[in-house]
């Protein structure tokens, strides 16, 4: 388990001492007794309940309470059986799911071998959301009524981690033949089997669950009776929190919690989560060369954009991916990431100096000084795309912002021609998985994700080698190569790492406080603590 301990924080009040203590934990006490509704603030609206299509942080928030997974994510970021009783690698390349027999959908009917086969393959299509989980499987067979046998090219020792998240959901097959191409969107229901089952989505308003009627495991049933999603900007979820007009909310930025510290109705608490800001490189322009993006990253003031973008509670970048991915070989991810270069939280003279070499090198080599910073307008990309701004003036290039609606910037990762528009986009990346290889995956050649071509046959046989390093200490070894060579190339620039930030009713308690939220069905351990029954 990871220990609970206490954050000081750098919001100040008249005297200039800190004004509140943040936890920072798993997860938050157990409720004592159920709430009969509670209301819970997203930043967006979720946009389609099928990850396989796409999986925003407001669509997992949601999903991760009404659809259940192969196997379980828990708010440490452990990892267990979930409706696979048992999940084992019989020799290197074959593993064998054992399926719970007494689970059911919501629609009463048994989930099955032949459901949870057309769930893996629906997850592993082509272009399907999460077919970068299956890139070393070659085949998937039903081996008895109650289980799964999953054939490999080679030993895999991330993919029981995959499915914990959104590439282990099981889907109810019938569900999703009725509606088509409609399914997971406004007035369609769920295809799934969680302790909460989706009673009404009003587009553009609310979106409500509700306790699964007869859910097929009690021991982990829903305590409180519904919950009701809304969603706003930042600035009015936490004006909302303040007013007491919800019972809590994920905040989108840390930074919206500093206004709430010190507030005796509410309570913060931050935990463990992969989650970083990144800078990631178009195909096209000044961002698709190495040096270019080196200097950037030496130029970046991590430290004033940790501060005016989230109110110092998150903290200066070195990798791309956060610390709460290191499941295992936590001293040696934690040395290895202190000994990265070119990521300074204040650069020098001496890396203002090299970034400036780095630029006139490109450019005599007939690379374009000219970039277009792609940001959505939100405050936190705003910051960061300033932050970048300013960079890229102090070491001699020629850079613009360009403005992309939000509506439409989750699209850059599949839409070509938004792509097209920009040089670099802002973005937060996370992953599902404890274990960094899952997203050094990101820089083979032939990754989905990685847009500027960063090309390196080593780095390509170090990831085959990783994944089939079974042993915890030779696959962090492996892994902390790759990160160097990640970091040698700057493939995405770190900007901050953020932890999971929590905001709850001073009364309301279970939820994690971790970014298991994503994944795992935090709302039905959400009820009251003690001295409170409403």
């Amino acid at each position: 388990m990871l220990a609970s301990t206490v954050l000081l924080l750098s919001a100040c009040g008249p005297g200039g001492g800190p004004v509140a203590q943040v936890s920072f934990s798993a997860t938050t006490d157990p409720a004592t007794s159920a709430k009969d509704s509670l209301t819970w603030l997203l930043a967006k609206e979720p946009t389609v309940l099928d990850p396989d299509t796409d999986a925003s942080t407001a669509d997992d928030t949601v999903l991760a309470n009404v659809c259940e997974r192969i196997m379980q994510i828990h708010p440490d970021l452990s990892l267990s059986p979930g409706l696979a009783t048992e999940a084992k690698w019989v020799d290197d390349t074959h593993l064998v799911l054992t399926l719970e027999e007494s689970a059911h959908f919501h629609d009463g009917s048994p989930i099955t071998a032949e459901d949870v086969l057309y769930s893996l393959e629906r997850h592993a299509a082509e272009g399907a959301g999460e077919s970068d989980e299956y890139t070393n499987v070659v085949a998937m067979t039903i081996t008895s009524d109650h289980e799964i046998t999953i054939e490999t090219s080679q030993p895999d020792a991330i993919l029981l981690q995959a499915l914990g998240g959104d590439a282990g959901i099981v889907w109810n097959r019938a569900v999703i033949d009725e509606y088509g191409d409609q399914y997971g969107l406004p007035g369609t229901t769920d295809a799934c089997s969680g302790p909460y089952e989706i009673a009404e989505w009003q587009a553009g308003s609310s979106l409500r669950l509700e306790k699964a009627e007869d859910y097929w495991n009690p021991e982990r049933a829903a305590l409180s009776d519904s919950i009701t999603f809304r969603w706003a900007e930042d600035s009015a979820v936490v004006n909302s929190l303040r007013a007491g007009e919800a019972d809590g909310s994920y905040l989108d930025s840390a930074s919206s919690a500093v206004p709430l510290l010190g507030n005796d109705d509410l309570r913060v608490t931050q935990g463990p989560a992969t989650n970083a800001w990144v800078i990631i490189p178009s195909a096209r322009g000044a961002g698709t060369d190495a040096r270019i993006r080196r200097a950037l990253s030496l130029a970046l003031e991590r430290d004033g954009i940790d501060a005016a973008a989230f109110g110092g509670l998150a903290q200066p970048g070195r990798a791309p991916v956060g610390s709460g991915s290191w499941g295992y070989e936590r001293d040696a991810f934690a040395q290895a990431v202190d000994k990265l270069g070119g990521v300074p939280a204040t650069p020098s003279d001496d890396d203002l100096a090299t970034a400036r070499e780095l630029v006139a090198e490109a450019k005599a080599d007939g690379v374009t000084t000219s970039l277009t910073v792609a940001s959505s307008g939100d405050v936190t990309r705003n910051v960061i795309a300033n932050g970048v701004l300013s960079a890229a003036e102090s070491i001699g290039l020629s850079p613009t912002i360009r403005t992309i609606p939000a509506s439409q910037y989750g699209d850059f990762y599949g839409d070509e021609e938004l792509r097209d528009q920009a040089d670099l986009w802002i973005d937060e990346y996370y992953i599902s998985k404890t274990d960094p290889l899952g997203f050094y995956k990101n820089g083979t050649s032939d990754a989905s994700v990685n847009y500027a071509g960063f090309s390196d046959p080593e780095y390509d046989a170090l990831i085959s080698q990783a994944y089939a390093a079974t042993d915890d200490s030779e696959r962090a070894r492996l892994t902390i190569d790759l990160q160097r060579r990640w970091n040698q190339a700057m493939v995405w620039i770190p900007v901050v790492e953020t932890p999971s930030t929590l905001v709850t009713g001073s009364f309301v308690t279970g939820a994690p406080a971790s970014a298991a939220f994503l994944y795992y069905p935090w709302a039905a351990d959400l009820g009251t603590r003690e001295g409170d029954r409403s």
